[in-house]
Formats: structure tokens, sequence, C-alpha cells
């Protein structure tokens, strides 16, 4: 299935070359860019309205705050009916008719976001939603501390959606029983971790709970009332009944194994998430050898380092020394932060040098809520376009001098600038471009560029020594890694301590960090492949643009022409960076 949908998809991004058709390509037509329009407009807004928390989290003006997402059975059917439709009307536009270049960046993008999601439809995510990472504790825990209050209005729409969570957490248990019937289910290991994240949330008292978050905000005392008595007497009691549930039923049902493949139709769904993270068909083995490939070329590049910055040339030796090392360790909580907090404000005097579009949304580093920090990795979360609140990058500081700080300067790049904040605060201000372009995206251009922008930080001079930059090298070479483990764990056998020991072996990573990366591929299928395999695409394509430019090539509009579209599909930025070159030999 994954296979058929990518394959249209590539004759689909041959925008310039007619590659899937015989003779030439036929004229633009203002026919086609008013069908491509008109369809995005309608996908748009029927996205918003099936997932009402997109609106809340971009700050989408004029999108209210009031409703969660209907996640029962026949809701996602319907959804399914109506993508189906979109994707009839979009196979009839001929993507060599589009003649506005940036309506061609749209007619991707939609194209894309919905095979994708046709081609995952296999997995039956809906039925085993158990994870640490996709969970409603997770997304509802972080969007609730941005739902809007301070008006009357708002204030309304916060009891009115808030109030439904009980329903929507009940309409979960329902989806996890129909699964545990037909086969679906979460493994083992991952719902033991949700229900020690549940039953922590469970136990926090209401004025410290994030749900307790618009009340804590809005000092209005009739609605802090209202807001405290909706916490204490109907959401925290849900909670409670979710964590019985997956405590007495969910959990003796669950799989053993770890891999996917356990699940009906499990292998498929492994190729069909490979594709609808990183928007590239590549086969289980396929990833397996890119990651042992990118592993080799990695662990030749930190042996030399290590060798300059260290005095030697064992290259486990030196993993093993800045990881463990007490040197090299924080001293508190306050020390991490500080320490990503310096590495973003010189990435900031330095961003103007490398690029012509620039962001105007700020981004704050801050640790994760109680509830998250033990199992959480890094985060990064999107400012409101009205700028209403500024970009949050959430760091884990649990037991943060037990932590050792080689990675952390990597990892800040990566979730701030020039990583995540900078590519989507930039798409989330381009009003030159479809709305789409703004919201929608894929996690092969998305995280391939945040890791991309790592090895851009290095060209840019930002990190502190050569201690910093082997974290710089171990960060590339955990994506390399996530390539090798993930295929490894779903489709090759590899048990979770396998995958364990070869994180460690080949990374500055902590055992505690590792083990909590392992646990989010085993819930997760297919997402970590998405960063190594997008940052090769962009690094690939400005190799490419580099050759045939020469001394032409100019650094800022190569990452102007990748940031101003959006959230593309790599195989189009890959072709439209082609065509640019060309363009401007």
């Amino acid at each position: 299935m994954a296979r058929r949908f990518v394959i249209v998809f590539l004759c689909a991004v041959a925008l310039f070359t007619g590659a899937c058709g015989a003779g030439a390509p036929p004229p633009p037509t203002a026919s086609a860019d008013a069908q491509v329009r008109q369809l995005a407009d309608t996908f748009l807004a029927a996205y918003f309205d099936r997932y009402p928390e997109q609106a809340t989290i971009y700050g989408v003006p004029g999108r209210p705050h009031d409703r969660l997402t209907d996640n029962s059975v026949a809701a996602q059917k319907a959804w399914e009916a109506r993508e189906d439709a979109w994707l009839a009307a979009i196979r009839k536009i001929d993507p060599r008719t589009i003649g506005a270049p940036p309506l061609r960046a749209t007619y991707a993008i939609v194209r894309q976001a919905i095979e994708g999601d046709v081609a995952k439809r296999v997995c039956r995510d809906e039925l085993w939603n158990v994870s640490q990472m996709t969970g409603w504790q997770v997304s509802d825990g972080y969007l609730v501390t941005i739902q809007p209050v301070g008006t009357d209005e708002a204030r309304k729409d916060a009891l009115a959606r808030w109030g439904a969570l009980p329903k929507y957490i009940d309409t979960e248990i329902a989806n996890l029983g129909e699964g545990l019937k037909l086969g679906y289910t979460s493994p083992k290991q991952n719902v033991r971790i949700v229900i020690d994240q549940i039953r922590s949330l469970a136990s926090t008292p209401v004025k410290e709970s994030p749900f307790d978050s618009p009340s804590q905000r809005d000092k209005t005392p009739e609605f802090q009332k209202a807001f405290d008595a909706l916490v204490a007497d109907t959401i925290t009691p849900a909670v409670k009944r979710y964590a019985d549930y997956l405590e007495k039923t969910y959990l003796p049902g669950a799989r053993e194994a770890t891999a996917v493949s356990a699940n009906p139709n499990g292998a498929a769904c492994y190729d069909a998430s490979v594709l609808y993270h990183s928007s590239s068909e590549k086969t289980a083995k396929e990833v397996h050898a890119l990651g042992l490939q990118q592993i080799d070329v990695l662990t030749a590049q930190m042996r030399e380092i290590a060798q300059q910055a260290l005095g030697t040339s064992d290259v486990a030796a030196a993993l093993r020394q800045v990881r463990t090392d007490p040197k090299y360790k924080f001293k508190d909580r306050a020390e991490k932060i500080a320490y990503s907090q310096a590495a973003l404000a010189r990435a900031k005097l330095t961003i103007p040098q490398w690029f012509g579009l620039l962001p105007k949304s700020d981004v704050v580093i801050t640790p994760y809520p109680a509830f998250r920090e033990k199992n959480a990795p890094n985060e990064y979360n999107p400012p409101a376009e009205d700028g209403s609140r500024p970009a949050v990058f959430f760091i884990s500081a649990y037991q943060a001098e037990q932590q050792s700080r080689v990675e952390d300067e990597s990892t800040a790049f990566h979730e701030t600038i020039p990583g995540h904040h900078l590519q989507g605060a930039i798409a989330l201000e381009r009003k030159e471009i479809h709305p789409i372009g703004r919201y929608i995206f894929n996690s092969g251009y998305v995280e391939g560029w945040a890791l991309y922008a790592e090895t851009l930080a290095d060209e840019m001079k930002l990190f502190t020594g050569d201690v910093d930059r082997i974290g710089l090298l171990s960060s590339q070479a955990l994506r390399a890694a996530r390539l090798v483990v993930d295929s490894g764990l779903h489709t090759m056998g590899w048990t979770r301590q396998q995958a364990i020991d070869y994180m460690m072996a080949h990374t500055a990573e902590s055992e505690h960090d590792v083990t909590s990366e392992v646990d989010r591929y085993i819930v997760w299928p297919g997402q970590a492949t998405a960063y190594m395999i997008g940052k090769i695409e962009i690094s690939a394509a400005r190799d490419e643009a580099r050759e045939v430019l020469g001394e032409k090539f100019d650094i800022k509009a190569f990452h102007d022409r990748v940031l101003e579209d959006g959230g593309v599909p790599l195989t189009y930025l890959r072709e439209k960076i082609r065509v640019w070159a060309a363009g401007v030999k």
C-alpha cells in the first residue's frame, strides 16, 4: 500500500520536468491554480474543525477554543471518507499545470498529508494509543496550559472544552477495549510507563496540576471557583478511572512483544509509518542499512575529534568519559537550563549572517512539569500566530546533577535556533504563502531541518569547544542509531535491551536517556526515522546546488528557499532546489 501511494506522489512532484508523462508538460492554467487554492482552503478548514486543538496551539485568529477532537471510531471513519474524496479530487489535478510556484508547494503539502494519512490507516492507531509520547495526558496536559483566558468568552470556552475531557477519556477507554478485541494493543512496558504518568497526574494537588492552569492564569474569583471544582470533581476522577482501567483491564491484555509487527498488519504498518513520518519511501532493510552506514561515518569523525580533545582514539572510551566524568556534569537544574539559554543567545546574534528570512517570535526554555519529566525527551512547541505567547522549548532537567552537558548545546540548537523555532516561526509568519504551509507539515522536513541545523550551528561557530562538538557528533549518531534500532525493534526481532546496548555503545547519552529513547521508538514506530532521512535529503540538496552554482552559491538564499514554503515534503523540496539552482545559473 505504502509503495503505491509514494509512486503516485513522486510523479506528482515532478512539477517542472514532466518526467512522469510523455512529451512536454502542459502549460500552466489559472484553473489549476484555483482548484489547488480551493482544495487547500477546504481541507484546512475541515482540519481545524476536526482537530480544534491545533488552532489553539498555533493561535489561529478567529478560531474557537471550546472543543476537543471527537475521538470516537465513528468520527474517525467519517473523516477518512472525506480524505478519500479530497484525494480523488487532488489526483485529477496535473501538478505541471500549476502556474504560481507557491501553489506548487501547497499542492505537494496537501497531497502528502492526505496520502500519508491514508497509507497509515492500516495501523489503526486510534485503537491502541496508550503512549507516553502521543497519549491524551501529554497533548492535553500541554494544551490546557495555553488555553486562552482573560475574557468572558475565553472563560466560557475553557469551561466547555475541559468539561468535555472526561467524555474524551471514556471514549479512549472504549477505543482501547475495541483494540483488545481486535488484537491491537500497546506493549506492556509502555503501558506501565503511562500508568505511572497518570497516577502521578491524578495525585497532584489541584492547584499544582497542569489541568488547573486556566484557573491559575485567570484571577476572576467566580471562574477560579468553577474551574477548580471542574478539576477536582470531574477531571481528576476521570483521570483515576483511566489509570484503573489501564492497570486492571488493559495491562493484562497488552502485548508482550515490542514490535509493532505483533499487531494485525503490523509489517505494513511499519512501512506506512516510515512513509508517513519521513515522506520518503524506504523499506525497513533500507532504513537499517542507511543507519549502519551513517554510524560508520560518524564514528570515524568522533575518533578524530576525540584524539584532538581527549587524547584517545578509542571512541567508546571517549563517549564513556564525557558521559560519566563529573567535570562534564551539571551541578543542578538551574545550571543545566542556563547552559542551553546561553547557547540560544549566541545563536540569536549570529543568524542574520546565514538567513535572509528571520523569525519575529521569541522562544523560551523551561523545564517539564513534574508528571512528565521522568520519561520526557526534549520538546518544542510553537508560538501563537497572534503573538500572544512565545514558543516553548521544554528541557528535560530530571536529575540534572547526573546529566552530562556534552549534548546540551547541540540539543538547544536543534530545538530553537537555527532549528525548530527558526523554521517553525518563519513558516507561521509567512503571510505570502497559503496558510496550509504554516500549519501542516511532515516530520521528514521538520525534523530533518532541525538535525541539519545542528551541523549548521557548527559551521556558524556556535559550539563552546571540542567536547561540545563531540556532543554534536553523538547527537548525529543518536539519529543514525535510531534508523538501526527502530527498524531492528519493529521488523528484525531486536529486544529492548539489545536496542539500549547498541545506543549506549554509539552515543554519549546516559542510560536513563537511552532507555527513554528506546521506549519512545517502541510505542511510536517509524517516527524516529524521519530525522536522519530528512537531514540527508536537505544536505544533499545543498551539496547539489553548490556544485551547480559554484561561486554563485549563496547560503542565505539557499536557506530562504528551503524555508519559505513551510513544511513541504522532502521529494518536492529536492526538486525545487534543483530548479532554483538551474535558474540562478
